[in-house]
């Protein structure tokens, strides 16, 4: 079981390492995740952790907030050293990282390479909504060390993104996808919402054909969840909106995969395309791969050698503790061996290459079997020794990682 920690020191709020997490440190790869929570407005699906400026005191405004993260950004490399791993990958994102002014964006990225080593081919993605940036904001960040755009389109029908509460028009996520590119950078993401309440075949089309006419090597596609709590999920309770349909959401991804296979895609991740290796997003990879990364900012979790931590979800809180030198998590736990095997199960079936059947439990090898039976495991790699999904089985892999892990 999972062993929550007394990180919390009334006098100091401290954390530490335990030597136990500390193993492997230096060779397992490294990422730093910094999330900046501001948007310009609240999509009615979103339940990230995230807010308008009618929504913060003070203590949280965005003029403020590039030194703030510096600040946890120091702590960590204290935390971390003496033996600082190499930062493999950064990934800002959000909220709207955009918001900020590049040279903010620049600022955490050169103190990240002040306070750490960083790998020379290191990857470096911030998330963008399309209508925050322009070629010259662009252009900034890859002169600071950018390497990777990831574009939120979500659709090309802006009756869908009015659903959705998004602001940009329909053609502005190409648009700024071919900024991206004139500005220089050669891996550009965007990413899609299917299943949206009112989204008709014609309308996802459309959105696929849109992306494939943009210049971007990567797209990823997620089914729409109603998440509680939500503008959306208030909606659908007053019946003012359907809720997505379970067969229209597998037509939907049925849809995309083989309209992005047919464009040169090929899926690495079940809701994610790359034209190549060299596209895939590194740093979710190494989520998917349960390595190690530091996540900066409020409300952001964190995992390192089996020890996962989470900060507090106020911004304002977040600045008030690293103002008054604390450290912002708010709990901890330390992973068991079988916990941290249950959740390579649970991320590694997800990947194309799919994963050991030997990290399977013997139950979980026996339902294996019968998934093979089912069509949802491909049987070669099966006879091989991996579970690795078939294309039927990728519309099942959520329920097909609780049989396997239960």
């Amino acid at each position: 079981m999972n062993t929550v920690l007394p990180l919390v020191e009334p006098a100091a709020r401290s954390l530490e390492l335990p030597d136990s997490a500390r193993e492997g440190l230096a060779t397992t790869p490294f990422g730093l995740y910094v999330h900046v929570p501001f948007c310009a407005t609240r999509c009615g699906y979103c339940d990230f952790n995230t807010y308008t400026s009618d929504e913060l005191g003070p203590g949280a405004n965005r003029a403020e907030y590039a030194g703030t993260a510096i600040a946890e950004l120091q702590r960590a490399a204290r935390v971390l050293g003496p033996d600082l791993p190499t930062v493999s990958t950064v990934f800002v994102g959000g909220g709207t990282p955009t918001l900020l002014p590049a040279a903010d964006l620049a600022a955490v990225l050169a103190e990240t390479r002040r306070l750490f080593p960083v790998a020379d081919d290191v990857e470096v993605t911030t998330e963008a909504n399309p209508e925050t940036v322009d070629r010259g904001y662009l252009t900034q960040l890859l002169e600071a060390g950018f390497t990777r755009v990831s574009l939120g389109m979500q659709s090309a029908a802006e009756h869908v993104l009015a659903v959705l509460d998004r602001r940009h028009t329909p053609g502005r996520a190409v648009e700024a996808a071919h900024e991206a590119r004139a500005a220089g950078f050669e891996h550009v993401n965007l990413d899609l919402i299917y299943g949206t309440p009112g989204e008709s075949d014609a309308d996802w089309a459309a959105s696929l054909d849109a992306v494939l006419a943009s210049p971007v090597d990567h797209v990823s596609a997620y089914a729409l969840i109603v998440e509680e709590g939500t503008r959306l999920a208030r909606r659908i309770a007053r019946g003012e909106l359907p809720m997505p349909d379970d067969d229209v959401l597998a037509d939907r991804y049925e849809q995309a995969d083989a309209t992005l296979r047919g464009a040169g895609f090929d899926w690495y991740e079940v809701s994610n395309w790359a034209t190549s290796d060299s596209a895939r997003c590194r740093h979710n990879e190494l989520y998917w791969a349960n390595a190690n990364w530091w996540g900066i900012g409020p409300g952001a979790h964190s995992h390192i050698g089996g020890l996962r931590w989470w900060n507090v979800k106020h911004p304002a809180a977040y600045a008030d503790r690293l103002a008054a030198g604390q450290s912002p998590h708010q709990d901890a736990e330390l992973l068991d061996d079988a916990d941290r095997a249950l959740e390579a199960v649970m991320l590694g079936l997800r990947l194309r290459e799919g994963l050991p059947l030997a990290h399977l439990s013997e139950a979980g090898r026996r339902r294996a079997d019968d998934a093979v039976a089912r069509g949802l495991l491909d049987p070669a790699a099966h006879a091989a020794g991996r579970a690795v999904l078939t294309d039927g089985g990728r519309l099942l892999a959520d329920a097909l990682v609780r049989e396997l892990t239960d």
